[in-house]
């Protein structure tokens, strides 16, 4: 239902930034500008439309989320009655989130408001964007722990290790030099070829700190997997930045204009702008709601801070990141019939409400930030999107540079201050 209630909002967010929306609107609603006078939402309804809608309502949608974040602190167990305001009155929080989004319309002092939210949100944007890679980071040193503690006991795991270890740098391989064949040329395009040459040298500087002797002496579990995985979505990040770069046209030779240092059949991906933009809208909410939803679960709670699973309690499976089969089984008759709550005190609630609702309230100021692109926000519209940013371009590289800073420093804290709690 919280999930429910969040696309919702995005979809208003999307209509509200599409410029197709408000001038169908314009044309085919009778005494459009009369309306617009009426509500007081300007001559044509441009307070309705554009960044400044976009903040106001993501500012309702985090306010209602950041209210829940505190009526659910320390619910331990989920039978209490601060845990019924979490799990039901689904109608009563349907309406508070639409009075708390449409009151934002009404905040004094308008201008004042959107450039201190417009900070608040870039703040919280950021740091959405680094728990995500927090939690991939954490889900890399599990796998390789998982699957290591199985070649105790049969030897099919070091072949299973050395198989995803090689698809993964093959990966990174591969669309490096793919990126470099094209996103460069001969002549020009040495941005693209420094930042190719930057990341490959990180993919690098990974790998040889993964599986230097003194990271292996204090972190026996660390190894070139972990490496290889964070090299291919470092990779990944990569490409969707140089994805996301403004398109540089010059003049050739017959003075026409020419666009360079993109792939030639990428020029003209953008013909059906809304078919683009629904999609890509649709990708953007899909993964914004897994990395939620996933956030949320008692084993990245435990991760992000800083509790681990004993190396000897290990049990390998190749769907590690689930529980083992009794654990699934007892939740299970556990459930409650009806709404999907799950009752199982044993290490207090099954996930953390208050740190659920602290993850939609990030994504609510991330879903705001990405939606008006970022910094660039006063040009921005959804149709425009999806056809490169400088703004986004610059999130999706500092994520990318984020993303190896934490994970070498898994590996080197230990070495500085050697402590269990730093141990993966």
């Amino acid at each position: 239902m919280y999930a429910l209630y969040f696309i919702l909002v995005v979809i208003i967010c999307c209509i509200m930034m599409s410029n197709t929306v408000a001038n169908e609107m314009r044309e085919h609603i009778p005494y459009f500008e009369d309306i617009c006078k009426g509500i007081k939402a300007g001559d044509t309804c441009e307070k309705l439309v554009g960044y400044s809608a976009v903040y106001r309502v993501c500012f309702g949608m985090a306010c209602f989320f950041f209210i829940f974040c505190l009526l659910t602190l320390n619910i331990n167990n989920s039978k209490s009655c601060r845990a019924y305001i979490h799990n039901g009155f689904w109608f009563f929080k349907l309406l508070l989130l639409g009075a708390m989004c449409s009151g934002a319309f009404f905040i004094p002092d308008q201008e004042t408001f959107l450039n201190a939210w417009r900070y608040v949100g870039a703040v919280g944007g950021f740091l959405f964007i680094v728990i995500q890679l927090l939690l991939l980071v954490e889900f890399a040193h599990k796998w390789n722990k998982n699957w290591t503690a199985g070649t105790a006991t049969n030897k099919l795991w070091y072949a299973s290790l050395s198989l995803v270890t090689l698809i993964t740098y093959s990966i990174t391989t591969g669309g490096l030099i793919w990126m470099a064949v094209f996103y460069t040329q001969k002549d020009g395009c040495m941005e693209n070829k420094i930042l190719l040459g930057v990341n490959g040298g990180l993919c690098l500087l990974m790998s040889v700190v993964s599986i230097s002797p003194s990271v292996r002496d204090r972190q026996p579990h660390s190894g070139i997997l972990q490496s290889g995985l964070i090299s291919c979505y470092v990779t990944y990040l990569t490409f969707s930045a140089l994805s996301s770069k403004p398109a540089e046209v010059v003049l050739d030779e017959h003075g026409k204009n020419v666009t360079i240092c993109v792939p030639n059949f990428g020029q003209d991906l953008y013909r059906d702008k809304t078919l683009v933009a629904g999609l890509g809208t649709a990708i953007l909410c899909v993964c914004i709601l897994y990395s939620c939803l996933t956030s949320t679960t008692r084993s990245s709670s435990d991760a992000l801070q800083g509790r681990y699973t004993a190396p000897e309690l290990e049990v390998a499976r190749c769907c590690f990141c689930f529980g083992s089969g009794g654990e699934d089984a007892e939740e299970k008759r556990n459930m409650k019939e009806g709404p999907r709550v799950i009752y199982d005190e044993k290490k207090s609630t099954v996930y953390s409400y208050a740190y659920f609702h602290f993850m939609f309230f990030l994504a609510s100021l991330y879903v705001m930030m990405t939606v008006t692109n970022w910094f660039n926000y006063e040009s921005a519209n959804i149709e425009t999107f999806f056809s490169g940013s400088w703004s986004i371009f610059w999130v999706k590289m500092a994520s990318c540079w984020i993303c190896v800073l934490l994970y070498l420093g898994t590996l080197i804290a230990p070495l500085c201050r050697p402590s269990p709690q730093y141990s993966v």
